[in-house]
């Protein structure tokens, strides 16, 4: 694509490499909040843990992920201009897939509503306070419902298809698409099959990251125009 339209796309790579770094900060700093301060197991706790902590409440409920999704999207355009002369199906479809799935998981994330309903919950008459616990518990219920296992779903697609088509691209080695298909892999179970889904969850951590490293690597190259 950046050949045909003869657009400089250097500072769209530079961009995502950026974002990138700016990424694996915000891995292990959610996963040093769940091992710190785990979440709660209720929705009162997580109530009385917003009337303690607002921040805290909110990184118990992915707040970090907000931002991590949205550096996903980056990164998929950047992969998108660099494949779409050599796989330009896998990456329209990946592409769109990935977009989809990632407009899946705002809606999903109760973050800001479970924030709300505890301050709402804290100011209630005694003999009102159930109903916004009721609400808490519909809230939560989303938190790991369609919207939240359609955008793993089509997450894990569309990994899977970029990683296809950079095993097949002559701008990586083949090592980077590898790695990009064992985290896509270990992405099969969602993180909200139970302890399954969670052991598999944080398995995909490993190559994933590792993928993202060998992508800014290659962000670099192309930021500087220098392409392989």
């Amino acid at each position: 694509m950046n050949q045909d339209l003869k657009v400089n796309f250097s500072p769209v790579y530079r961009i995502a490499q950026y974002l990138s770094l700016i990424m694996l900060i915000l891995i292990p700093l959610q996963i040093a909040v769940f091992i710190i301060s785990p979440p709660p197991a209720t929705v009162k706790g997580f109530f009385e843990l917003f009337q303690q902590s607002p921040f805290l409440g909110l990184l118990s409920l992915d707040f970090l992920y907000l931002f991590n999704n949205a550096i996903i999207a980056v990164i998929y355009l950047a992969l998108f201009i660099l494949l779409y002369n050599e796989k330009p199906v896998s990456v329209i479809l990946a592409f769109m897939l990935g977009l989809i799935g990632i407009a899946c998981y705002y809606p999903s994330n109760p973050a800001f509503e479970m924030m709300t309903l505890s301050h709402q919950f804290t100011q209630a008459l005694p003999e009102l306070k159930s109903i916004y616990l009721a609400a808490g518990e519909a809230v939560m219920a989303s938190y790991t419902g369609t919207t939240f296992n359609a955008y793993y779903v089509l997450s894990t697609l569309c990994l899977l298809l970029f990683s296809y088509a950079i095993l097949k691209s002559r701008h990586f080695h083949k090592s980077v698409g590898l790695w990009g298909l064992a985290s896509g892999f270990f992405m099969i179970v969602p993180s909200s099959a139970g302890k399954l889904g969670m052991v598999f969850s944080l398995l995909s951590l490993v190559p994933w990251v590792i993928f993202v490293i060998l992508l800014i690597s290659k962000f670099k190259k192309l930021a500087l125009n220098h392409p392989e």
